[in-house]
């Protein structure tokens, strides 16, 4: 017996390695210390830049959405997701992402599938501005079925105290902006799963119309919260960026889902509520601001090349969201 025949091929992985490591080469800001290879990422953070620096980590994964990428044999896109995900969480603080680490973990390690997911890790890294200084990939026989593997991802960014956004100013009669989703992002795929491809049968090549629009960071000083719409959608996601004392209230006809939602929701009569509470229904983030301020956060974000809805208005009232 050797370690290959027990599953893990080390060959594999050092071929792996030297195949991306030019990619991940090309998100390194000047920051960046250490080559690809060592056993940490090291990032000079230059604290003179700031006055009052405050650091802002975040971690997610991809979710189900694996299981669409290996069902649709498409292993590029997903990465770019799993930027998004951390990323996002540490944008609506107001931060500038710094860098990024990926943890990956298969069953027999695949070269060119784990280079298809590198890439689309380190094209999420070159929107995002951040740079790829490390991550992980673990080789496990047995634990997850051929083919199969998860992600997860670990984000670093900054932002001056100062300009920290943390929801502390809202109060009622604020404005809430949407900016609107590119589609279900990595949230729901459970269901949408279950009621797209395991009981309707649509088949995976279906291309349902939807925004075309890509998240963009529509920051201003007049913007006192952002809160990023994932799993939980705007029912759990919105009140984590909301004081004690400030409820939402969300027109429910002020924008157009996508037209993916209104499928899942008519194949699998899920009820509304169970679909505020899952999906993101369009809106990828969204924005507190002074009601002053509204229409001019609004144009900022579409010279950004965001579509933005006003959704709603901040009220007096037991920290949540209502819809009207």
């Amino acid at each position: 017996m050797d370690y290959k025949k027990a599953g893990v091929d080390i060959d594999a992985g050092n071929e792996f390695v030297q195949r991306i490591r030019t990619l991940v080469r090309s998100t390194f800001r000047p920051e960046v210390l250490t080559d690809i290879g060592g056993f940490a990422g090291l990032f000079r953070f230059d604290a003179k830049k700031y006055k009052d620096p405050v650091l802002v980590s975040g971690t997610d994964g991809v979710g189900t959405k694996l299981k669409i990428a290996t069902l649709m044999g498409r292993h590029d896109t997903v990465g770019i997701d799993l930027v998004a995900m951390c990323v996002n969480d540490v944008a609506v603080c107001g931060a500038e992402p710094l860098f990024f680490l990926d943890y990956m973990a298969v069953g027999k390690l695949t070269v060119r599938q784990a280079e298809a997911i590198i890439a689309g890790i380190v094209e999420g890294c070159r929107q995002a501005g951040c740079a790829l200084i490390g991550g992980e990939t673990a080789e496990m026989p047995g634990f997850y079925p051929e083919g199969e593997y998860d992600l997860a991802g670990f984000a670093v960014g900054v932002v001056e105290r100062e300009r920290l956004i943390d929801g502390s100013r809202v109060r009622p009669g604020d404005v809430v902006i949407g900016l609107a989703s590119t589609g279900l992002h990595s949230n729901g795929y459970s269901l949408a799963r279950q009621v797209l491809l395991e009981q309707a049968g649509l088949p995976l090549s279906e291309r349902m119309p939807g925004q075309t629009e890509t998240l963009g960071e529509a920051f201003a000083e007049e913007i006192r919260a952002i809160a990023h719409i994932t799993g939980g959608g705007l029912t759990e996601n919105l009140p984590r960026v909301l004081p004690a004392g400030c409820r939402a209230v969300i027109t429910r006809k002020a924008w157009t889902p996508p037209a993916i939602f209104g499928l899942i929701q008519s194949r699998g009569k899920v009820d509304d509520d169970e679909m505020t509470r899952v999906f993101n229904l369009g809106i990828g983030l969204v924005l507190v601001v002074a009601p002053d301020c509204a229409s001019h956060v609004m144009r900022l974000a579409e010279d950004h090349g965001d579509q933005a809805f006003r959704i709603g208005v901040i009220e007096k009232g037991e920290r949540g969201v209502r819809y009207a």
